[in-house]
């Protein structure tokens, strides 16, 4: 996982073209592994631990209020 380089080609107003480039993060945030992690060490369920983790950081943060 890593970084990922778009080229885009933008026409200006004027008729000419500038190309673009643009870098893309792809990977798994720290909030959504750490929601999972919780949720499996918690639940011990791997749906729970993944819905967990597309909720990421709200989970995390709802955990800590909830049960601690």
């Amino acid at each position: 996982m890593g970084k990922e380089i778009i080229e885009e080609i933008e026409e200006r107003p004027d008729g000419s073209k500038k190309i673009v480039k643009r870098s893309v993060e792809k990977g798994v945030t720290f909030g959504s592994v750490l929601a999972m992690v919780i949720s499996f060490a918690t639940w011990k369920s791997v749906g729970w631990a993944i819905v967990h983790g597309l909720m990421g950081w709200v989970y995390v943060v709802y955990f800590l209020i909830r049960y601690r």
